[in-house]
């Protein structure tokens, strides 16, 4: 079917995080292009599937272990990456983020200290530090409009005894990146060469532009699969974020042990939603021809925000957005001051963004654009956006 991804759906009044909880001191009339996740329709084979499971009328206590569902989730990452999941390496998890403080207290101890790559998805660095960890930080290089590793300092960092390992943002936000086969085995040699462990997280492996793809860091290293666990969720690939529901793949059986001890039996986190059981299922098995449309319809937006930029905001930097669907922009050029910047865009611009600030000092004069809206309100937001820097640029210097 030909889905209709330009009407906006009105999602206030539904408990919305993005719309009914949107950062304080923003208007009312605000855009909200901040929370990453979608403001277009899911898929209909999702739709019929749920309306299917509500007529069932009971919704108990549901297994997670199931060969429906890991058929599902293991025939999706064959058919799309070539990548064979074995489906008692699969474990359940509400989320990605709850996953990685699970796996951050089943790998590490209080003091330890967690490598991450800023500017990078700040719950990562939230997560370390609430539980007693600290922050390894190896800052990502900006060159040009695209960011690359440093590797010399991801070596170092790796070297260091305090430091057990690493999470990996892969494809990267807020940068875009989507790291290529020969990054990704530089970061595995080096985390071999010291005996180290990486959690990939791959929440936005499915959102990458037309004639980029992403490499499952566990297919890339099957031979380092023991100190390798990947992160992977419906949530942004079929915005069901809601839902609750992620898949971690787990290899090694001495951290399967870890990981049931520390989820299974000690939180009780066996059951699942039997709403995303259904969705998953339903999305991975039927929801190719959506994504395709989604994918092709988020290209658009970003390459008319990057269009718009180019011939309206001279003094503005979009990095080139290779995955997901957010896009990161520089805009230190009409306001280097973090904290006038925010004022600007929420005040004046009327616009609700992700701050790059949060994403570590790195982030510091740009900020992070939702691209997966309707055209008409990414429209509205960049001439916003324009209006409010003409009118403000004075007042940021």
């Amino acid at each position: 079917m030909k889905y209709d991804f330009d009407t906006p759906i009105d999602r206030k009044g539904t408990h919305s995080v993005k719309f009914d909880a949107m950062p304080p001191g923003v208007p009312e009339d605000a855009l909200s292009l901040w929370v990453a996740d979608m403001d277009l329709p899911c898929a209909q084979p999702i739709l019929d599937a749920l309306h299917q499971r509500i007529d069932r009328k009971i919704f108990g206590y549901t297994l997670y272990e199931n060969d429906e569902l890991k058929d599902a989730v293991t025939g999706w990452y064959q058919r799309r990456f070539g990548w064979q999941i074995e489906k008692d390496e699969l474990f359940f998890s509400p989320g990605i983020v709850p996953a990685i403080a699970f796996l951050i207290n089943c790998l590490t101890e209080e003091g330890d200290g967690v490598i991450i790559q800023r500017p990078v998805y700040y719950p990562f660095t939230n997560t370390i530090e609430a539980n007693g960890r600290k922050v390894a930080n190896s800052p990502l290089v900006r060159k040009g409009n695209t960011y690359e590793m440093d590797f010399m300092d991801l070596e170092q960092k790796f070297a260091d005894e305090r430091n057990k390992g690493m999470i990996l943002c892969s494809p990267h936000n807020p940068v875009g990146r989507v790291w290529t086969g020969e990054e990704l085995r530089k970061v595995v040699e080096i985390a071999r060469k010291y005996d180290k462990w990486i959690v990939s997280d791959e929440i936005h492996s499915d959102l990458t532009r037309s004639g980029v793809v992403h490499t499952p860091l566990l297919k890339l290293a099957e031979d380092y699969s023991q100190r390798i666990i990947a992160c992977t969720a419906p949530s942004k690939t079929f915005n069901l974020a809601g839902m609750q529901f992620s898949n971690i793949v787990i290899p090694n059986k001495e951290y399967q042990k870890k990981w049931n001890h520390l989820v299974s039996s000690r939180f009780s986190l066996g059951f699942c939603n039997p709403f995303g059981l259904t969705a998953i299922i339903a999305a991975y098995n039927q929801g190719d021809d959506w994504l395709s449309q989604v994918k092709t319809y988020i290209d658009g937006n970003i390459q008319y925000i990057e269009k718009f930029a180019a011939e309206q905001l001279p003094k503005a930097q979009v990095m080139d957005c290779q995955g997901t669907y957010l896009v990161w922009i520089d805009f230190s050029g009409y306001c280097s001051d973090s904290k006038k910047l925010k004022k600007l865009m929420q005040q004046k611009a009327r616009v609700a963004l992700d701050e790059g600030f949060i994403f570590g000092e790195e982030g510091e004069g740009y900020e992070r654009i939702n691209a997966a809206a309707p055209r008409c309100v990414i429209e509205e937001c960049m001439e916003r956006i324009k209006d409010a820097l003409e009118a403000g640029e004075s007042s940021c210097e």
